[in-house]
């Protein structure tokens, strides 16, 4: 647990240092930091509508990604296998893997950073499908070199990349540019899957 809780908070550390540079260089003067990146409390539009929309993109993704690892080989780990059997011993350390070491840490590169310095350039279909493709890359490619098959990489890629694409309108366009709304269900996410394996 507490290797975990470390591992947790130094991932952050090192999925934030670019940005941080980036903010110190360009933007130190105009904003704070967690403004900047969009640690922020979120103000969302159509509160019920958008809870809705995200409640059923969520359990849409979590029945897709479900589906698709069953294709995947045998020994194929995911990101709640390594808390496998550890029961409710292992609650502490899923949370903290779940919400800060993976969702806070890639919300915080993704949707936090990649997507506003990109739409800001050239525009948000831009800047969330780049963060979106990039995000997805980041979930297919390493099955697919496991796997060594092109189809786990485009399905793995696929899914999780259209699901970081609704995490960035959802933050963009519904919750006034607040990455708190990604992070949670990023992280709820997470949890349930780390839960599962428990």
């Amino acid at each position: 647990m507490l290797n975990e809780m470390i591992g947790s908070v130094v991932q952050v550390c090192l999925f934030a240092l670019v940005p941080l540079i980036v903010w110190l260089v360009t933007a130190r003067k105009e904003a704070s930091f967690f403004a900047w990146i969009g640690l922020k409390k979120p103000v969302c539009k159509e509160k019920t509508k958008t809870l809705l929309i995200t409640a059923i993109a969520a359990i849409a993704y979590i029945t897709a990604m479900n589906l698709s690892m069953k294709i995947l080989p045998e020994g194929i780990t995911t990101a709640g296998s390594q808390f496998a059997g550890m029961g409710m011993a292992g609650l502490v350390a899923v949370f903290f893997n779940a919400f800060v070491r993976t969702a806070l840490s890639e919300e915080l590169l993704f949707r936090g950073f990649l997507l506003k310095r990109i739409s800001n350039k050239y525009g948000f279909p831009a800047g969330n499908t780049i963060q979106a493709l990039l995000f997805g890359l980041l979930h297919g490619i390493p099955f697919g070199l496991v796997t060594k098959s092109v189809f786990t990489v485009i399905l793995l890629t696929l899914l999780p990349g259209l699901f970081g694409w609704f995490q960035g309108w959802l933050n963009e366009k519904q919750c006034d540019g607040s990455i708190v709304p990604s992070w949670l269900l990023h992280g709820c996410i997470n949890f349930l899957t780390g839960i599962l394996s428990l």
